[in-house]
C-alpha cells in the first residue's frame, strides 16, 4: 500500500513503509486499500462522549430531513454517467444516536435496510475546480475528513463543497500513523486539527477518522477523541481504486449503509487520470450494483445540547 504524499516529505514515505503490510487506507495512487480498518465494530450500538459541534446546516433553500437531489439526467450525461437512484428522505429515527459523554463508537457501516451507501473522501491533497463543479451538477453528498497541514495551503477549496451541504470532518493534524505516537501526540493530532477546522469552516467536525485506520480501536485513541471533540470514529467497508472499488466482503458486493472511502486524489497518484474520473468511475460501480448515495449525517443523530 502506497501511501498518499508520494510526492511530498520523507517523513510521509516513511510512514507508508510501516503500514505497508496492514494494507489499511489512505494509499496513494488511488490505491487506497479498505485492509482491516473497516472491520471495526459497527454503529448498531454507539456509546456516549464529549461535547461536539453540530453538522453543517443545509444550504439555502432545502428542506431539512429530505433526500439529497439526484441532479438531473443532462447532468448526468454531460459527466458520461447513468443517474444514480434517488435517496430516500432520511430516516426520522437515526440509527446512529451519539452521546454527549463517554467512550466513542467506532463503526464501519450504517444500520439501515435504505439500500444506500455514504461516500466519505479523505485528507485533500488533489484541490481539483472541476470536483466542485461536478459535485454542484450531479447533487452527490460525500463527507470530507480533511487533513489539516494538507488542506491549509488552500483551506477555500473545500468551501463551495462544504456550501452544497457536505460536511467537513477531523482527519488528523498531519496524517500521523496514530498508533506509532504517544497519547498526547495522539492528543495534539486530533485537538490542534479540530480547532482548526473548526475555525475555518464555522463548525466543530463531529465525526473522526484516524489515517489508514491505525489504532481505531484502542483505548488511547479512543481516550483522545473524547478530549478533542468529534463524537465517534468512522471506518470503511469499500475504498475507491483508480477504476475499481477494493471489498472487504468475499463476493466483492455493497451492502446496505456501507461506508466508502476515496481520497482528493489528482494525476500524478491516479496515473494520469483526475479526480473527476476517478469519481465518476466509483459512482458507475455504485450504480451498477443499484444503490443510492445518502449523506452519511442524515443517519446520524448528534449529541443533545
Amino acid at each position: 500500500m502506497k501511501r498518499y504524499g508520494r510526492g511530498r516529505a520523507g517523513t510521509y514515505a516513511a510512514g507508508a513503509l510501516v503500514l505497508l503490510a496492514a494494507a489499511t487506507g489512505c494509499g496513494s495512487g488511488g490505491a487506497t486499500g479498505s485492509g482491516t480498518a473497516g472491520g471495526a465494530a459497527s454503529a448498531a450500538a454507539p456509546s456516549a462522549g464529549t461535547t461536539a459541534g453540530r453538522p453543517t446546516p443545509a444550504p439555502a433553500g432545502t428542506t431539512p430531513g429530505a433526500a439529497p437531489a439526484a441532479g438531473d439526467a443532462a447532468a448526468w450525461a454531460k459527466w458520461n454517467l447513468k443517474p444514480l437512484p434517488p435517496a430516500p428522505a432520511a430516516p426520522a429515527d437515526k440509527p446512529v444516536k451519539l452521546q454527549k459523554t463517554g467512550p466513542v463508537p467506532v463503526f464501519s457501516d450504517v444500520k439501515t435496510t435504505d439500500k444506500v451507501v455514504f461516500i466519505t473522501i479523505d485528507d485533500g491533497a488533489e484541490k481539483d475546480p472541476k470536483f466542485v463543479e461536478m459535485l454542484t451538477d450531479l447533487k452527490v453528498p460525500v463527507s470530507m475528513f480533511l487533513t489539516r497541514d494538507i488542506v491549509k495551503d488552500d483551506y477555500g477549496y473545500f468551501k463551495p463543497l462544504q456550501a452544497l451541504g457536505n460536511h467537513i470532518h477531523n482527519h488528523t493534524v498531519d496524517h500521523a500513523i496514530m498508533s506509532k505516537v504517544a497519547p498526547e501526540k495522539q492528543k495534539s493530532e486530533i485537538c490542534d486539527a479540530q480547532s482548526a477546522l473548526t475555525q475555518q469552516y464555522g463548525t466543530a467536525p463531529l465525526l473522526f477518522r484516524p489515517p489508514y485506520g491505525d489504532g481505531a480501536n484502542t483505548p488511547a485513541l479512543n481516550t483522545a477523541v473524547q478530549q478533542c471533540g468529534p463524537r465517534a470514529v468512522v471506518l470503511w467497508r469499500e475504498s475507491m481504486q483508480i477504476h475499481d472499488m477494493q471489498y472487504q466482503a468475499a463476493d466483492k458486493k455493497l451492502r446496505p449503509g456501507d461506508i466508502v472511502l476515496a481520497h482528493f486524489r489528482g494525476p500524478k497518484d491516479l496515473k494520469g487520470e483526475t479526480m473527476t474520473q476517478m469519481f465518476g468511475e466509483m459512482l458507475a460501480r455504485i450504480q451498477e450494483q443499484g444503490f443510492a448515495v445518502a449523506r452519511l449525517e442524515d443517519y446520524i443523530q448528534p449529541p443533545a445540547s
